[in-house]
Parts: structure tokens; C-alpha cells; sequence
């Protein structure tokens, strides 16, 4: 079977890379070459960009394709571009979505596939879902044969799971604490990008999958407290946890604020059982505790990677420094 992925060295997509490898697919890479990551042997690489007709009509010649996944579609014209470029060239085409396209705050739980579409809080869950929404238009009036998968929170030995990534594990080795949103109960998950491999690569040539949408995940809950603390024990040290409320770190910092709103700050607890239909020996296997050793192992190879924002720490001091000058006096002081 001959797949093409646009991207297909990314934190999630390298996996499923490897694995189709693995499985005896023939792996095609359309890239612009510039990616730090190995490619596994045995991949064929096409150089073009992605959001160059002309240079993306010369990579793919004459190519036709069993699957075309693309991992780096983000807008309704990065979907116009790929409807031109792969009509009659795949059999398969994959959109990879995002669980964060989902309801927001969600009215029930778990998650299903069914539950609707709606982020008023983040403009690139709303980005994915109006890419959604023509891919369906183009499934429904013309038979353009697609799948869309939407992953949830996906990490692979390189990405730390809280906003600031090691800024945060600097703190918490400098012994200053760490602000973790509301009060750290609300619950989440995390998917190690091997395990998402194990569920999203049998789907690629299935005709089954066709028209379906599918979201891959682990089935372990965590809460952030937990979150943070497994880093922490990761990173032999320990973490000191202020709770400051998402809004109030909205208003510091938009950008952080927007993950927040738009997606961590509510619980999130999927189910699974339509990939595992699909992927009947689907099963995550990696729980967190080890993916934060190997996260940290990875970090404290080298210590370039340690490296730290200065102006997101200087936010963090100043929404704790915030937060103590509004801290009530205690009785009799």
C-alpha cells in the first residue's frame, strides 16, 4: 500500500511514520526538508512546500497514492489547496483534526465522535472545524473519499504537557512555584504519539474509514495536580502548586489563556470504543508516569534543551505576586 504524509515528522505524525515502516507500507514524506528528525529507512522523500501549487505539482509528478494524510492542514484554504491537489490522485484522504474542535466546555461526558463542534475561545479549534466542515461538504456532493481524525493532547519524548514546557520544570528545580490552572482537579489526558500510531495507522487504506471520523486516545485520566507532580518526580524535584483561576491568566497572557479556555481547563474523558471497532487490537499502553521519564530523560541529555522563556517566567512571577497581594490577612495579624 502506498501512502504519502505531508509532514509525517512531527511530534505526533513521526510515529506513525515509524510504524508504517514497520507494517510494510511504502511511506512517501512530501516535506520541505527541514526538519531535525531522522527519517526511518526505507521512506521515500518528496521536496516540495506544502503551500506552493507549482512547488507541490513538481513534487508529486505522477504520483497516485492508496492514502494521503495531512498532518499540516490548519485553515479552510490550506483543505481548497489539497481538494485540488488530490482529487482522482488517493483512494484515502486524512485530515487530522483535533479533539479541541469538540464542545467546549462540553455539556456531556464522555466525548463521543457525535458530540458537536463548537469553541467560541480559540481560533484554531475553529479553524479545524470549518476544515471539518468542507471536507464533509466535499465527502457528501462529490465522493472525495476522506477520514478525519481528531487527536487529543499527543506527546512524544520532546513535548512537556504544561504551557511553558521547561520553563516550568526550571522553576520547579529553582525550588519557586508553579501555577496550575483552577484548583488542578479537572481531568485530562494524555497520549503518547506511539500509542496513537497503534490506533491511527491500520485505518489508512480501510474503506471502511471512509466518511468516518475517528479521535484516537489514551484511556487514562489524570488530573493536573497529577500532571505536574509526575513531571516533578520525573525531574527529581518537586513541584510547588499555586491554583490561579484560567481567566485570571487569560488577561496576562491571551495566548496561554486561549489553550486554557478554549480546551485544559475542562475535564476531558473520551471514549474510545468506535476506534477500537475500527482497530479491534487498539489498546494505549504507555501511561504518563513513563512518558515524563522519558520526556525528562530527553531534556537532560543536552543541556541546550533547557531552555527557558524569560518573559513567560516574568508573567508567572507577576500573576503569583498578583495573587499574594489579593491573598486574605489571616485573623489577628
Amino acid at each position: 500500500m502506498k501512502i504519502l504524509f505531508i509532514g509525517g515528522t512531527g511530534i505526533i505524525s513521526s510515529a506513525s511514520t515509524q510504524l508504517a515502516v514497520e507494517r510494510g507500507l511504502d511511506v512517501y514524506l512530501l516535506n520541505r526538508g527541514q526538519s531535525s528528525r531522522a527519517v526511518p529507512e526505507g521512506v521515500h522523500v518528496l521536496h516540495g512546500d506544502v503551500r506552493d501549487p507549482d512547488s507541490l505539482r513538481t513534487a508529486l509528478g505522477d504520483h497516485t497514492f492508496d492514502a494521503v494524510v495531512n498532518w499540516v492542514a490548519f485553515t479552510p484554504e490550506h483543505i481548497e489547496a489539497d481538494l485540488a491537489a488530490f482529487r482522482g490522485r488517493t483512494r484515502q484522504y486524512v485530515f487530522i483534526s483535533s479533539a479541541s474542535a469538540y464542545q467546549t466546555p462540553p455539556a456531556s461526558l464522555p466525548v463521543v465522535e457525535s458530540t458537536p463542534l463548537s469553541n467560541p475561545f480559540w481560533q484554531y479549534s475553529r479553524d479545524k472545524i470549518a476544515c471539518e466542515e468542507r471536507l464533509t461538504r466535499a465527502y457528501r456532493e462529490e465522493g472525495f473519499p476522506v477520514t478525519i481524525v481528531r487527536p487529543s493532547h499527543t506527546y512524544d519524548r520532546t513535548l512537556l504537557p504544561m504551557d511553558g514546557g521547561y520553563t516550568v520544570v526550571n522553576r520547579m528545580r529553582q525550588g519557586k512555584r508553579v501555577i496550575v490552572h483552577g484548583d488542578g482537579t479537572s481531568l485530562w489526558i494524555l497520549t503518547h504519539h506511539q500509542d496513537f500510531a497503534r490506533g491511527f495507522v491500520p485505518l489508512l487504506g480501510n474503506p471502511h474509514a471512509l466518511g468516518e471520523v475517528f479521535h484516537i486516545t489514551s484511556d487514562e485520566l489524570l488530573s493536573w495536580n497529577q500532571i505536574f507532580e509526575a513531571v516533578a518526580q520525573a525531574a527529581g524535584t518537586k513541584a510547588d502548586i499555586v491554583h490561579l483561576p484560567s481567566d485570571m491568566i487569560a488577561a496576562a497572557d491571551p495566548r496561554w489563556g486561549a489553550g486554557l479556555l478554549g480546551d485544559k481547563s475542562h475535564s476531558m474523558i473520551f471514549d474510545n470504543s468506535k476506534i477500537k471497532r475500527f482497530v479491534p487490537d487498539f489498546c494505549a499502553t504507555i501511561p504518563f508516569f513513563r512518558g515524563a521519564q522519558e520526556i525528562m530523560a530527553w531534556y537532560d541529555a543536552d543541556p541546550s534543551r533547557h531552555v527557558v522563556n524569560a518573559a513567560l517566567d516574568q508573567t508567572m512571577d507577576e500573576l503569583l505576586a498578583a495573587y499574594d497581594r489579593a491573598a486574605p490577612t489571616p485573623a489577628g495579624s
